[in-house]
């Protein structure tokens, strides 16, 4: 629907290759876009190199500005180390373009490019919107202390919830209500926060019939998306063990990239279930997934726990909950707070024995509960949680930061 304001300059700063997404929280940037281009805005996305730059500038009618130093990606060598180095270089990129064409505001998306909006708030003195996607240093507090020291994660954290205060930056949308809580606590204005979740595409996500029971028929337990040590760590791998000691016959898939913590589970398992039937798919397209998930009879969530999982809207629950899939998960707040009236998702214990009794339970539960269980899940989310709904909210907000800030001569 077109905007009723007048068009403005937007620049759309992201840390991850804007397209095709990459899984995570990088397939809400490309729904943004489209729908500040739909309202008549003039869309400028930096971004990392994308495989067909002239096919994304003409598909999305955006100025796509490349950033083609080195590799950007959340499975990229070293990446830790490029993601600190990255701000710095995107801040010159945006503040080179500004001089040509200025911006009437400036949208990050994560925390890591939020580092670059907050230089330019200052540099430029454009209005600048963050949009935090998740609490991303606090997810480290899981990783092994030999790839995060905890005296360095804690000293991350503190800056990440300061950026917005520190920055002054004109607003701030959060992946959910407790993010949104703490950065309060770092002293941000509360009226300057919009939590608007995290969201799917209800095109590519559907109602799928539950696959019918039988002998030759193993169940199947699932997981998608993104996995890393927060998503698969000691309670995944308990949970799997649990599991196959109960039920030999279940299999389990993990739909993504095969991460060092896939690997470690993989290995884990062979050595201590040599006979449990465990595969990773391997990069699975965005559009493609669903296709992973109709045959599923459980789909998992067991993160860790740490601030950062429980700041995560997850968006594992809410796809699984698109397609029909009975869902167990770890008592995340977040998830917590928007499911708790929702059948289809039971939370277990973060402990891996309890997670995979909770897992047990779906595969006894009649085919009609969990088609009507899952029915209802589906027709919430879609109501709710469409990546369209989700992104009229943002561009809204977008759209009254640019009409109520002072204009800079």
């Amino acid at each position: 629907m077109p905007s009723a304001n007048k068009p403005i300059r937007i620049a759309l700063i992201t840390h991850e290759p804007f397209y095709p997404p990459s899984g995570g929280g990088s397939a809400e940037a490309v729904y943004l876009v489209e729908e500040m281009v739909a309202r008549g805005h003039e869309v400028h996305v930096f971004s990392p190199k994308v495989p067909d730059a002239e096919m994304v500038r003409q598909k999305f009618k955006i100025q796509l500005h490349e950033f083609t130093l080195w590799e950007m990606g959340r499975y990229t060598s070293l990446r830790n180390f490029k993601y600190l180095l990255y701000p710095g270089f995107l801040a010159r990129m945006v503040a080179k373009a500004a001089k040509a064409t200025p911006f009437d505001v400036i949208m990050s998306q994560h925390a890591i490019s939020a580092v670059a909006a907050g230089w330019l708030k200052k540099r430029l003195g454009v209005p600048v919107v963050t949009n935090f996607l998740d609490y991303l240093t606090a997810f480290m507090e899981t990783w092994p202390s030999y790839l995060a020291p905890r005296p360095m994660i804690n000293a991350l954290k503190r800056y990440e919830l300061g950026i917005p205060l520190k920055n002054n930056v004109d607003a701030v949308l959060t992946v959910s209500d407790y993010l949104a809580d703490l950065f309060v606590g770092a002293g941000y204005p509360r009226e300057k926060i919009l939590p608007i979740y995290f969201g799917y595409d209800s095109e590519i996500f559907k109602l799928q019939p539950r696959p019918p029971r039988s002998p030759d028929r193993p169940p199947l337990v699932v997981m998608h998306g993104s996995l890393d040590f927060h998503h698969v760590g000691a309670t995944a791998f308990e949970a799997v063990k649990y599991i196959h000691h109960a039920r030999p016959d279940v299999q389990f898939r993990f739909v993504g990239h095969r991460t060092a913590a896939v690997e470690k589970l993989l290995q884990r398992a062979a050595a201590e279930t040599p006979k449990a039937k465990v595969e990773c798919t391997g990069f699975v397209p965005y559009a493609d997934v669903p296709k992973y998930l109709a045959d599923a009879d459980v789909g998992i969530v067991p993160y860790e726990e740490s601030v950062g999982t429980h700041c995560a809207f997850a968006a594992k629950p809410v796809e699984y909950s698109a397609v029909g899939v009975p869902i167990v998960c770890t008592p995340l707040k977040s998830v917590m707070s928007y499911f708790k009236d929702v059948p289809l998702i039971r939370f277990s214990k973060f402990d891996g024995a309890d997670f995979g009794r909770t897992v047990l339970s779906w595969l006894d539960e009649s085919p009609e509960r969990i088609a009507a269980f899952g029915k209802s899940a589906s027709e919430k989310v879609k109501a709710d949680l469409d990546w369209r709904s989700i992104s009229r909210k943002a561009v809204d907000r977008l759209e009254q930061v640019v009409a109520i800030s002072p204009k800079v001569p």
